[in-house]
């Protein structure tokens, strides 16, 4: 069984709980170490990670704008923006028909 215990944060020397529960949690997924940051540091420093890798909601950060192609969706012949130039090879849906198709596929 796990048992609380007080970790000193390496970022702001304030104490924190390392509780029964987060032990229970770090061991089911099978972290070795304690946490070495309380809780608003580690907020803190995952929030500034983002910001410094250009990510934001999403993700996306400062990705450039991709290039979409229209073409007929393949299913109920509307157009379909894509993100590639349809050859013909493989068929091409629109984004509410893509969305059956991979509903039906899983």
């Amino acid at each position: 069984m796990f048992t609380g215990k007080t970790l000193v944060c390496k970022d702001c020397g304030m104490e924190f709980e390392f509780t029964a529960g987060e032990q229970e949690f770090f061991a089911e997924k099978g972290f070795t170490n304690e946490p070495s940051r309380c809780p608003a540091c580690r907020a803190a420093r995952k929030n500034s990670r983002g910001r410094e890798q250009g990510r934001f909601a999403g993700g996306q950060g400062n990705r450039p704008n991709r290039q979409m192609y229209e073409a007929t969706c393949d299913d109920c012949g509307q157009i379909a923006r894509v993100p590639f130039q349809p050859d013909g090879s493989k068929p091409v849906y629109c984004s509410e028909c893509f969305r059956n198709y991979r509903r039906y596929a899983d």
